[in-house]
């Protein structure tokens, strides 16, 4: 990845309902060229889709909870067992497999506390091989991710 693609990969994490000429003329490229390296990139897997943030409050999923399980083992069966059953469920958002005291981290979003606990009886509390659970609740929100800072990391990467 060079310097131009690092530019086209922000300003699409930024904003991708930007034109091909918009990024473009940030990331100092004729339309042509930058419409090339966009295709080279969803081509090569570096670009996976193209998706809208949403404010979790204003769709009513202003509780974020983020939930962290230990397994009753680290078996090769139980790890997939349980993985496999996070993706059937639509309500967790996010599985991390951890290092530290956890096994899992998983993020989960619902309405308020009662529908929290909803989630927990029909999703949670059926997830296999789960010998503890402790759930954390988001107070605020302080920083919203919004992408990879790409054109500092090509920076570091190309440092000496």
């Amino acid at each position: 990845m060079n310097q131009a693609d690092a530019i086209i990969l922000n300003a699409l994490q930024r904003d991708s309902h930007q034109s091909i000429a918009q990024i473009a003329e940030k990331a100092a490229l004729s339309s042509s060229a930058c419409h090339r390296r966009l295709r080279a990139m969803e081509a090569e897997g570096i670009i996976t889709g193209y998706s809208a943030r949403l404010d979790p409050h204003k769709i009513g999923l202003g509780l974020q909870v983020f939930v962290e399980i230990s397994l009753t083992s680290q078996s090769q069966e139980i790890m997939d067992r349980f993985e496999q059953a996070v993706g059937c469920f639509e309500d967790i958002l996010e599985c991390h497999l951890m290092s530290g005291s956890a096994d899992y981290i998983l993020r989960v979003a619902a309405t308020d506390m009662s529908h929290f606990d909803v989630i927990h009886r029909t999703c949670l509390s059926r997830l296999p091989g789960v010998s503890a659970m402790r759930s954390s609740f988001s107070i605020r929100r302080i920083k919203e991710w919004t992408g990879y800072s790409l054109e500092r990391l090509h920076k570091i990467a190309a440092a000496p």
